[in-house]
């Protein structure tokens, strides 16, 4: 089944708030839904709060029943594909591909305002969100998890704010992760006896090339864990919307900088051959969070917006 959201209610779960875009210019357009984005984060979520999952194809069989296909219009343009709202362990969840059901999106493409806000819209409050990432250290191995604590943007171009005006806001993205979501995430990975490092700064690369050798050394002699392409500003936006964000991110490959014996630089079949063992595992770790999770979030990032604003 699919439906198409358009002239639509925010944050399903949420008392009685509509709000309609119009369609206006680019600047106007953007300045509206601003506004709209201020006046429901003043809203109590009710207690059947839902939980969204970024990721790869792979994740559609989660599903105990059918799959709902859900269309979202969004102030910002279209999402990277229909948005698919299923029931996994009990829990109401929302899974987009972040790269299109037939990863044809690459990395610096991707409409990151446009799928946060859809999640956001679907009445998601928290977000699970796997990712293939190269280790920038060589005691971070392939097929290794890492549950990310901080990150660093060496991305160029991307649009990472909702807030452009005319509201001036200012988020803090100093402990960009929910603690909550990573707490979990370490305790359902070693369950299912994965090796997992409890902590980790994810560089977040412009893409799609991968990092020549010198960027690579560099980035690990700062002392930076593990490297990628769609964290930021992933991470930051969903902070700005108030949603909980943890990232499971996924070691396929020593990058290319890592002096390791016998190591190699970055191939795309290796990465690609690394991360489907993965994700077998990593479905297991996510259903498990589904099932432990409780069903209320009790962390700091609901409040994220409280002193942010002018």
């Amino acid at each position: 089944m699919e439906l198409h959201v358009r002239g639509r209610k925010f944050l399903e779960g949420v008392r009685a708030i509509t709000c309609y875009i119009v369609p206006l210019h680019a600047a106007s357009q953007s300045q509206w839904a601003q506004l709209n984005l201020v006046q429901i984060m003043e809203y109590k979520v009710m207690d059947n709060e839902t939980i969204g999952i970024f990721g790869g194809s792979g994740f559609y069989d989660f599903a105990e029943a059918g799959v709902e296909e859900i269309r979202v219009d969004t102030p910002y343009g279209p999402p990277s594909d229909k948005l698919a709202r299923m029931t996994v362990a009990g829990r109401n969840v929302v899974f987009l591909p972040r790269h299109g059901h037939e990863h044809t999106i690459p990395p610096h493409r991707i409409n990151f305002r446009a799928n946060l806000w859809a999640m956001k819209e679907l009445g998601v409050t928290r977000i699970i969100a796997p990712s293939a990432v190269g280790s920038l250290q060589p005691n971070i191995a392939p097929g290794d998890f890492v549950i990310n604590d901080q990150f660093v943007d060496r991305t160029s171009g991307r649009i990472d704010t909702f807030f452009d005006g005319p509201v001036v806001t200012h988020v803090s993205t100093a402990e960009p992760y929910c603690p909550s979501l990573r707490a979990l995430a370490i305790a359902a990975a070693r369950q299912h006896g994965v090796t997992v490092h409890e902590t980790g700064t994810a560089v977040t690369i412009q893409g799609p090339r991968f990092s020549t050798k010198a960027e690579s050394r560099w980035f690990g002699s700062q002392g930076w864990s593990i490297v990628g392409m769609t964290q930021y500003p992933e991470v930051a936006l969903a902070r700005e919307l108030a949603i909980c964000y943890t990232a499971i991110s996924l070691v396929t490959d020593y990058d290319t900088g890592v002096q390791i014996e016998g190591g190699t630089h970055v191939e795309v079949t290796d990465v690609m051959a690394v991360m489907r063992r993965n994700v077998a595992t990593v479905k297991k770790v996510i259903r498990t969070m589904l099932e432990k999770a409780a069903p209320v979030r009790e962390c700091v990032c609901a409040h994220a917006l409280d002193h942010a604003r002018m």
